[in-house]
């Protein structure tokens, strides 16, 4: 059974996603592909585990090794040496290419607050946004021992997915709760930004985590449509990938020729009867939609 949303039905189907682990996570995230060493990496938030796999040529990932961080997992970004930022709870989490983790400084207060999504912006500093019960915040972390930060915003419902357009000029951004895709001016060597606009509203389901490809489409997961959906830089939606998986969590292009959209997806919140229904939920999908991506932004280290 396919759990696309029918309002989504009549968009272009690029392609269906095939389950590519056999291992469901509860709510798996941030799939992130590490050019340099050719390896994929994406989070179980709730279990604080970062996962390594190999990509093979068929769409299959073979888990190859787990990194166990102190708390939570919102995301996860490699730089060009190998060593890792992870968004923990409150706290950036560093592990060096030896394994060793250390911590940062305590960036989040709250309760039942903790950071969700992050990603490097295209000079390597670490963008990252928080989950919790009231104004949340999209925050850019700069690099060094201090973590110097800046507030993009602070009125976010949940801030998720970002994405950088090609030339790293135009900075895109999710906020769940309000089903909208926000785009702004970015300064790529400053991180300054323009006025927020919005730049898509979804009419089913909620943006979740993004990726841009070659054409500087912005390719959006929908949390509770069992789809990606393909926008045109002018906002136009133009095509779909679907999975069989509600809960449809962030895609990424992975693979050499970043000609491989993986998918995440998660179990949380799904009802048994929606279990039942849909069996391969938490799994890590993967499509060939005929589209590539660019390569992927590092994170500058710390």
């Amino acid at each position: 059974m396919n759990p696309i949303e029918p309002g989504y039905a009549d968009v272009p189907l690029l392609a269906t996603a095939e389950p590519a682990t056999d291992e469901p996570q509860f709510l798996g995230e941030g799939p992130t592909w590490d050019p340099i060493r050719e390896r994929l990496l994406w989070v179980d938030i709730m279990a604080g585990a970062v996962h390594v796999g190999r990509l093979h040529d068929d769409g299959r990932v073979e888990p190859q090794s787990r990194i166990q961080t102190p708390d939570s997992a919102g995301a996860v970004a490699v730089a060009a040496d190998g060593a890792l930022v992870v968004a923990g709870t409150s706290r950036l989490h560093y592990v060096s290419g030896d394994g060793a983790i250390s911590s940062g400084r305590e960036l989040v207060t709250g309760e039942g607050r903790r950071f969700n999504d992050g990603k490097p912006d295209p000079a390597g500093r670490f963008v990252v946004g928080t989950l919790g019960p009231g104004d949340e915040l999209l925050l850019r972390v700069e690099a060094g021992v201090d973590e110097p930060t800046t507030v993009i915003d602070d009125d976010l419902t949940l801030s998720n997915g970002l994405a950088w357009s090609a030339d790293g000029r135009r900075f895109y951004s999710a906020d769940t709760g309000s089903s909208r895709i926000f785009v702004r001016s970015y300064d790529p060597a400053t991180g300054a930004t323009g006025p927020r606009t919005v730049f898509a509203a979804l009419s089913h389901g909620h943006p979740d985590g993004m990726t841009i490809d070659a054409d500087d489409h912005v390719w959006v997961a929908v949390w509770g449509g069992g789809c990606v959906l393909r926008f045109a830089p002018d906002g136009r939606l133009v095509g779909r990938v679907d999975v069989p998986a509600p809960h449809t969590t962030c895609p990424v292009f992975a693979g050499p020729e970043l000609d491989t959209l993986v998918v995440t997806t998660a179990t949380e919140h799904l009802t048994q009867a929606q279990r039942d229904a849909h069996p391969l939920s938490g799994r890590v999908f993967t499509a060939r939609p005929g589209v590539r991506g660019i390569p992927p932004l590092l994170w500058g280290g710390r």
